[in-house]
């Protein structure tokens, strides 16, 4: 059978976009001249009118999608078994927000040399209207823990807001080599990059012009011999900034390949040399109301180690 007109309802959460976003966001692996020559030739109509590509829609309306749009190129696709991953990681759902329970050394986003990445890995739960699952924050590749994650636009807007606002409260928990004195308060720094290495941050000497404040707020829950076991609560959220300040003070996070550089220091035996840097709880501004207060369970690695070393994060 050759290919159907289909006609597609706008969602609330699409009102006041404009057409030509709309159409890119839902298929977008057909060049956009192509969008273009149907939406010009009329073929694409709006609730039986013709229209144009700043069209803004509205809630309610219906959009004539010619099969031209509806036979152009795949929408890109989620790798085999992207979905069964996705809900072992799931924490919570609901119409508005997934809060997901990242893996050690799975990237969130992708980038040199990464193959496979949360954002890749969300095509899976795309909708048939082009609508993807959107990241509101970000952890770093060897981070575990908890990944909020929007299901629709204005959700997406509202969560970032909240983030950017610091309405967030984000808790970590990091196992470092050192004792912080004092046992419990706060760390207050300037963060740039690194100009010897752009991968990595650094605390300058001075504010500079590239520098931001970062303020960390910790506590110690419990010690082993030359360990603590620590709790972590940033109130701002810069590029490793909980690894950088946890160095800075004298107690880098066990396992970081990037700030930790003791000498003549042996992992201990019975644990892995893995970042020991979880997200074990957020509470944000739920979207529709009310407060999303999510925990995820301390990772396998760092499980072990609590347990060899005799630790409890109950602080």
């Amino acid at each position: 059978m050759p290919p159907q007109v289909d006609h597609v309802a706008v969602d609330a959460d699409d009102a006041g976009m404009r057409l030509d976003r709309w159409l890119r966001r839902a298929f977008p692996n057909v060049p956009f001249g192509a969008l273009s020559k149907v939406v010009r030739t009329g073929q694409v109509r709006i609730d039986g009118a013709r229209a144009k590509l700043e069209t803004r829609l509205e809630a309610g309306q219906r959009v004539r999608l010619p099969p031209l749009v509806e036979g152009g190129a795949p929408m890109p696709r989620a790798l085999d078994g992207d979905a069964a991953s996705l809900e072992r990681m799931l924490l919570h759902r609901d119409d508005d927000v997934v809060v997901l329970d990242k893996p050690y050394g799975l990237a969130v986003q992708g980038g040199s040399g990464v193959t496979r990445h949360v954002d890749g890995m969300l095509e899976a739960w795309r909708d048939r209207k082009g609508r993807k699952p959107r990241l509101v924050h970000r952890l770093d590749r060897e981070t575990t823990g908890v990944l909020v994650v929007a299901l629709t636009r204005s959700a997406a807007a509202a969560l970032a807001e909240a983030f950017r606002g610091r309405d967030a409260r984000k808790d970590y928990l990091a196992l470092v080599r050192g004792h912080p004195t004092p046992a419990e308060g706060r760390i207050a720094t300037w963060l740039a990059r690194d100009p010897a290495d752009n991968e990595r941050m650094t605390v300058p000497p001075g504010r500079t012009k590239e520098a931001q404040r970062a303020v960390t707020h910790y506590e110690t829950l419990d010690r082993a011999g030359q360990l603590s076991l620590l709790a972590l609560s940033p109130v701002t959220g810069r590029t490793h900034q909980l690894r950088v300040h946890c160095a800075h003070v004298g107690t880098p996070i066990i396992g970081d390949p990037k700030y930790f550089n003791v000498e003549n220091w042996a992992l201990p035996g019975g644990l892995q040399n893995r970042l020991h840097l979880h997200a074990r709880r957020i509470r944000v501004p739920h979207p529709s109301g009310g407060t999303l207060d999510v925990a995820a369970p301390v990772p396998p690695h760092i499980a072990q180690s609590l347990t060899v070393l005799g630790l409890s994060e109950r602080g």
